[in-house]
């Protein structure tokens, strides 16, 4: 007979004890250990179970073929981008973000165009109802995307296989992870044990029947997908779905991808129709007129490998406290204050009894170390007054010495920035630019204070 104990497994990273502890040894987050009922069975029956499996025997490398992954088209260029050219058959993809931000949303419209596949869309958290709802907004064509999608609200995993054994279909939906329970564990819905089973069933089921599935997960609020690190393991691909509520604009990243890189991005519009994809956020990003107002800069930008124009704003005003504030939204708080730090020791502008504050356009969050360059000259701009030239954009990453670093990707940065109708980019020293020369008014510079002299004189 299967035996039950308590133990208890941090939240975090899934590691477990005998005892609670305050702070996790393995990943040393505090307060994370919560009690759990797991069930162990004998050592007879595990040792059979191992042995009934029908494992092949162990290969050789240069005998195993390889093929092409075939990939199901989604009729959604950005998704189709950030997976790696479509979704891979048998493959587990966990698509993880805020509440509200628009992950059902996203998933339930993809389904709705795929009008060649059955496909069956698990619900934990609403009803057939709601569903019905939804997909009446979204949908754009009638009842002809949702003749081939079959709704089933229900949290009983074993229940869920079941049916999805039985129709067969070829792409399954579950919505999401945290609300699934399995009888192999005892604990409740959303606790490590529950997700971590439910992860591996599911994954199971995927690779022996060849479907698709796509599962929703939580986030918790660090901004990591909630639930135990395996989690992430077990799945094939982790799509992260991030933005500001209070923007329009959404960003699809890859955080993992067993089918191809995680280098690349898809971004769209919320509506309320749904989201619109975005080919050209550089046009949608660009929409106002700053001709004459100081501390704008356009950054010549790449996110994964889209390269795209964003706008840096700055603000720097006099100190009305003793300690300068420093706020930055969409930048790392800690680069800013490096460059400000470069920009008083090299450049020789006095901001520390300056309260600087820094925003990037269209509430993105940006990596890209190349817009160091348009930070500082958004913040220099702004604190001598002067406007940057409406048809100039800057690309470049900046040392601790003031030297203007090289950025990859310069190439596909300078032909956006000629396609958008610019005249002019500031670029680090670099070779082999000879075959965009022609396109803009191209200026290589070495150190900060060269380029601003091309910008202010």
């Amino acid at each position: 007979m299967a035996k039950t104990k308590s133990v208890y497994v941090c939240s975090q990273c899934g590691a477990d004890s005998p005892k609670w502890v305050g702070k996790c040894p393995a990943c040393g987050a505090w307060n994370t250990y919560v009690e759990e009922i797991v069930r162990t069975e004998p050592a007879a029956r595990r040792a059979a179970a191992a042995i009934s499996r029908s494992d092949p025997r162990p290969q050789l490398l240069r005998d195993i073929t390889a093929e092409e992954e075939v990939r199901i088209d989604m009729h959604d260029a950005e998704l189709n981008r950030v997976l790696g050219g479509g979704l891979v058959r048998g493959s587990l993809v966990l698509v993880g973000g805020e509440p509200g931000i628009g992950k059902s949303t996203l998933v339930l419209q993809t389904v709705l165009r795929l009008t060649d596949l059955h496909t069956l869309y698990v619900s934990g958290e609403e009803s057939a109802r709601q569903l019905k709802m939804r997909a009446d907004r979204l949908s754009s064509d009638g009842a002809e995307g949702m003749a081939h999608c079959h709704v089933y609200c229900e949290t009983h995993l074993e229940q869920i296989l079941a049916h999805a054994d039985r129709l067969r279909p070829d792409l399954m939906i579950i919505d999401s992870i945290q609300t699934m329970y399995t009888e192999a564990a005892e604990s409740s819905p959303g606790s490590v044990t529950q997700v971590r089973e439910c992860s591996a069933a599911i994954l199971k089921f995927a690779k022996e029947t060849g479907t698709p599935v796509l599962m929703i997960g939580h986030i918790n609020k660090e901004g990591s997908l909630a639930g135990p690190k395996v989690l992430e393991h077990i799945v094939d691909t982790v799509l992260q779905f991030e933005g500001d509520r209070q923007y329009m604009y959404r960003i699809l990243r890859s955080i993992k991808n067993r089918f191809g890189s995680t280098a690349e991005l898809g971004i769209y519009e919320m509506r309320q129709g749904g989201l619109r994809e975005v080919d050209n956020p550089s046009e949608l990003l660009l929409t106002q007129n700053h001709e004459g107002l100081s501390g704008v800069a356009i950054a010549a930008a790449v996110e994964g490998a889209r390269p795209f124009l964003i706008e840096t704003q700055s603000l720097v005003s006099s100190a009305v406290y003793a300690t300068p504030q420093r706020s930055a939204t969409g930048f790392d708080l800690r680069r800013m204050n490096m460059l400000l730090a470069v920009l008083e020791k090299r450049a020789g502008f006095k901001l520390i009894q300056k309260d600087v504050f820094l925003n990037i356009a269209g509430g993105l969050r940006v990596s890209d170390p190349a817009i160091d360059l348009p930070v500082i000259s958004a913040v220099l701009s702004s604190s001598i007054d002067l406007s940057i030239d409406r048809g100039t954009c800057l690309a470049g990453e900046v040392g601790l010495s003031g030297e203007i670093r090289p950025v990859h990707r310069i190439e596909q940065r300078i032909r956006e920035a000629a396609k958008l109708g610019f005249r002019r980019i500031i670029v680090p020293q670099m070779k082999g630019l000879e075959s965009v020369s022609d396109l803009i008014e191209l200026h290589q510079v070495r150190k900060v204070e060269e380029a601003f002299r091309l910008l202010f004189g």
